[in-house]
């Protein structure tokens, strides 16, 4: 697994998986559920991962759709 990118904006997150998904790239978010261990006030970052193989495609997509940059 590779990690695309880190944030705390779940809007951005979701976003970014929807592409992904559209060309059929699997995605897997990690960290998601460690606001109830930070008391949900959203300072941890979670992280998107993909597969190795997918990795240079789907970070391709994510600076054309402007997720993440170059």
């Amino acid at each position: 697994m590779v990690e695309l990118f880190r944030s705390n904006d779940p809007v951005l997150i979701s976003f970014a998986e929807a592409v992904l998904k559209a060309e059929g790239i699997g995605s897997m978010v990690l960290d998601q559920h460690m606001s109830v261990l930070e008391g949900s006030i959203g300072i941890l970052p979670r992280r998107m991962m993909v597969a190795d193989d997918d990795a240079k495609v789907a970070r391709q997509l994510l600076i054309d759709a402007e997720v993440i940059g170059s």
